[in-house]
């Protein structure tokens, strides 16, 4: 995003101000609702060094408020200094973060600690909400913390599946029963004639950084299908030896299912049952398949006659068929068409700044740019996404290898002219 460089108080009557004191707190206590039900050794556990224990979110994203709101102000709560060190994920212009694969011994601070230090960020930053005390630039700051503290509740459901994943016992966070998807349409394809066309975040509204400037692209004929890749059509893929056949895998695809001992998607038991928020479950044919790497979604794609979508064909599509968000929430329940709220789309973009892109000033400034290197693009929302952040123009990240977010794909295919 964009910081505006006015200084200027902010009247407690703004619009926007109200906005964002509401959506702080509304923010705040969705994370801790998303917590209720562990038990304090379930918020200490990390399965991976990719994934992080929930106290640890809850730690980090009240470190960012009180790092970039609070201190500057000399109003951030007494904390022990080793904190600023704990719970830094990786701003290095303002400190050495503690290692990413050791945030699971964290048994110290104790979780009721983390959760006081919590309650009084929260308190300080609601006494300068009351008093009309924030600037424009720190409302802007204000909106990026509540936004990243988005991305973590995400990154607590898929961390903690994760985790769970990792135990025999076979852990539910959710006991609530996810209802059979009816049966998938057939596969339809939606048809655009390219050109010159123009992507990247609208000027309203927030958007982060990298979603900035918007600028033209050029797009050869192209066509996009109706509706997302189901289980049902995966398990084709697996059961013609899609695992076992090299010629549908780039290089270093191979390479890594091989040395991984990749065999069906993530969290797969076998293949008719994969462990879930819910826990084991049997495979619904009809939902859209996740937890699939980028070299996964891209084998299947070759394996298909087609192709992943570029990011660009991707946003223009959703723009041209004025795609709106579809109901998210813990149980997937997204659409058919899947645009939202089922899993993440894969692309095959190359995860790079916009022609022009700069960085927010700051140490915020490494929030985004400084992993523009090696990873994929990938487009639309989980069912995990906060509706907040489902929107066109959002750019989601990693690298080809990771499968343990909620990731599927959409098939391409380049159209040739008549």
């Amino acid at each position: 995003m964009n910081l505006p460089s006015n200084a200027a108080a902010a009247p407690a009557g703004d619009s926007r101000y109200e906005r964002l004191s509401e959506a702080f707190f509304a923010c705040r206590r969705q994370s801790l609702t998303l917590c209720a039900g562990l038990s304090a050794e379930d918020h200490m556990v990390q399965g991976a060094a990719f994934a992080s224990p929930p106290k640890w979110h809850l730690a980090h994203t009240t470190w960012f408020f009180s790092t970039f709101l609070l201190a500057p102000r000399a109003l951030s709560p007494e904390v022990p200094d080793s904190w600023h060190t704990l719970f830094n994920s990786y701003y290095n212009g303002i400190g050495t973060p503690h290692a990413r694969a050791e945030r699971g011994i964290l048994s110290r601070p104790p979780l009721d600690d983390v959760i006081t230090w919590r309650t009084q960020v929260d308190h300080q930053i609601q006494a300068l909400l009351d008093q009309g005390a924030f600037t424009d630039s720190e409302l802007g700051l204000l909106e990026l913390g509540i936004q990243h503290e988005m991305q973590h509740q995400e990154l607590i459901l898929t961390d903690l599946l994760y985790s769970f994943s990792r135990n025999p016992s076979h852990p539910v966070f959710d006991p609530d029963p996810v209802a059979p998807r009816p049966p998938a349409p057939p596969l339809s394809w939606h048809e655009f004639d390219g050109g010159l066309i123009e992507v990247g975040a609208p000027a309203e509204g927030f958007s982060f950084d990298n979603e900035h400037p918007r600028h033209r692209q050029f797009l050869e004929p192209f066509a996009l299908a109706g509706r997302l890749v189901t289980n049902r059509e995966y398990q084709a893929f697996m059961a013609d030896g899609g695992y076992q056949d090299p010629q549908w895998w780039l290089s270093e695809a191979w390479d890594t299912l091989r040395s991984e001992d990749w065999q069906r998607p993530l969290h797969w038991q076998d293949d008719n049952h994969v462990f879930s928020l819910q826990g084991i479950q049997r495979i619904d044919g009809n939902a859209p398949v996740s937890h699939l790497s980028g070299y996964e979604a891209d084998a299947f794609a070759r394996w298909s006659g087609c192709r992943l979508p570029t990011e660009f064909e991707w946003e223009h599509a959703a723009q041209r068929l004025e795609v709106g968000t579809e109901p998210a929430g813990l149980s997937p329940r997204g659409s058919a068409s899947g645009w939202f709220g089922d899993v993440w789309q894969w692309t095959q973009s190359a995860y790079a700044p916009y022609p022009g892109f700069k960085p927010d000033p700051g140490a915020v400034g490494e929030y985004n740019g400084k992993f523009m290197s090696s990873q994929w693009v990938l487009r639309g929302g989980s069912f995990a996404t906060p509706r907040a952040q489902q929107r066109i123009s959002y750019r989601n990240f990693f690298y080809p290898r990771d499968r343990w977010q909620f990731t599927g794909l959409r098939l391409a295919k380049t159209l040739v002219p008549a």
